[in-house]
């Protein structure tokens, strides 16, 4: 990674909205038990018991609390709308010199050629199945645009990762995300000596990147990143996989010696969503991410040892 172009002598207290979701988690880990918080500098890791970021009055009174001079936002649910606006305005209120956003690929188009990259996010409509949360992640990039041409001294941006997966994720099956909902499947059918039923044909592909990864470079985008311009932080596009062969992944590392079927009355989604990591490279020739299958292992074992408290 290059070296850093901002002050380091300075001061930095961070904030992390959605700080105990999967993101949030990967990010404490890497700061605290890779990294280590270094001098000058305090990490606020927000709950939703810390403030309801719906509400205006109480969002802007956290930020007025701790003064963040850094903001990481994660949170996101429903109303994305209403938590985009109420945590830049604050961060504006607050003077927070950087604000780093995450959005996610349903934002792209739905008709589009491929890979995606990041000049092609407003080119058309999203799938329908992610409408109204993809377009409220779309206007992230339009606020952070604003403001940027508001304050220059600012820098507010977003990061676009593929599928996310690690420990802490959300294993349920209704309506969790495709790994972390396949792993559950596994251990139930494991025990209970039944089929893995997999949802769809299998044929859809997806590119998937590692929570710990995504927080590594999460801060390397936090301290030196400096395009209001979204970034793609993702495997490369060699290392898209087919729901089956994510399947047949995480059958061989739970160890499942059961069949395993697909329901094809269940939809795919969207067939295909692959993404160019080519600008990501230029500024992180090294970056080297978690093999696929290392990943999922690790995931899996911290699924099976917290099964009893692991969202599901």
């Amino acid at each position: 990674m290059e070296d850093n172009i901002l002050d380091q002598s300075a001061p930095m207290r961070v904030l992390v909205t959605g700080g105990t979701g999967l993101v949030g988690r990967a990010i404490q880990h890497v700061v605290r038990e890779e990294r280590g918080i270094r001098e000058g500098e305090e990490w606020i890791f927000l709950s939703s018991t810390d403030a309801n970021l719906m509400d205006a009055g109480e969002t802007r009174e956290v930020f007025q609390k701790h003064q963040p001079t850094h903001v990481i936002h994660l949170a996101a649910m429903r109303n994305n709308i209403y938590i985009n606006d109420n945590v830049l305005q604050a961060a504006h209120e607050v003077d927070a010199v950087r604000v780093v956003s995450c959005l996610s690929t349903c934002i792209f188009p739905d008709k589009t050629t491929y890979p995606i990259d990041e000049t092609m996010i407003h080119n058309g409509p999203p799938h329908k199945s992610n409408f109204g949360y993809s377009y409220a992640k779309r206007m992230l990039d339009v606020y952070n645009r604003a403001y940027h041409d508001q304050e220059r001294e600012r820098f507010y941006t977003a990061v676009i990762p593929t599928n996310v997966f690690g420990p802490h994720d959300n294993f349920n099956i209704k309506d969790g995300h495709v790994l972390p909902g396949l792993i559950h499947k596994a251990y139930i059918a494991q025990k209970e000596g039944s089929p893995l039923v997999v949802w769809g044909s299998g044929t859809p592909r997806r590119q998937f990147i590692y929570s710990l990864d995504l927080a590594r470079l999460f801060l390397w985008v936090l301290t030196e990143y400096q395009e209001v311009e979204p970034i793609i932080l993702s495997v490369g596009e060699e290392e898209e996989v087919s729901i089956k062969e994510a399947a047949e992944a995480v059958v061989e590392v739970m160890g499942f010696k059961g069949q395993v079927t697909y329901d094809t009355t269940k939809a795919d989604g969207q067939f295909k969503k692959t993404a160019s990591n080519a600008k990501l490279r230029q500024y992180c020739p090294n970056f080297t991410f978690t093999p696929f299958k290392q990943a999922l292992k690790e995931t899996c074992d911290w699924f099976v040892a917290n099964y009893d408290s692991a969202r599901k």
